[in-house]
């Protein structure tokens, strides 16, 4: 009963070779092509501020111009705020619509390498049948 063994070298280019046909795959159905549309898209993105603007004013001060705009967000566990000027809001809101276009950005790459992975690990688990399972089995001899 003589098996053959499989040199490192054939195993190597067993491995690539998959390698390779699952990245040509992935560029035949665009997933990487749309990965690569949303990391140039999120590079792209100059600004970013995280927190939540927004608008105050002194019912007690009679006469002064309001309202007032104010940015909170969270560091370190606490609840920071700060004033913000009313030259700088125009730079304030961008920064704010770029940080939620990069979460958007993020959560749709997040979602095509989750879906890329599930269906790798689906496709592993078909081509390698259990111990036990209904797979073809040898007959044993009789003899």
């Amino acid at each position: 009963n003589h098996q053959l063994r499989r040199r490192p070298a054939d195993t190597l280019l067993a491995f690539l070779c998959k390698q390779l046909h699952r990245h040509i795959h992935s560029l035949w159905d665009g997933t990487e092509l749309d990965k690569q549309q949303l990391l140039q898209q999120i590079s792209s993105i100059s600004a970013m501020e995280r927190g939540k603007l927004s608008a105050y004013e002194f019912k007690d001060r009679p006469g002064v111009s309001g309202p007032y705009f104010k940015l909170q967000h969270w560091e370190q566990g606490k609840n920071r705020t700060r004033h913000v000027p009313h030259e700088d809001l125009p730079a304030v809101k961008a920064a704010l619509a770029g940080y939620s276009q990069f979460e958007q950005l993020t959560k749709q790459y997040a979602d095509l390498v989750i879906d890329e992975t599930r269906q790798r690990i689906a496709g592993s688990k078909k081509k390698s049948p259990r111990p036990g399972s209904s797979a073809p089995r040898k007959r044993k001899s009789s003899s």
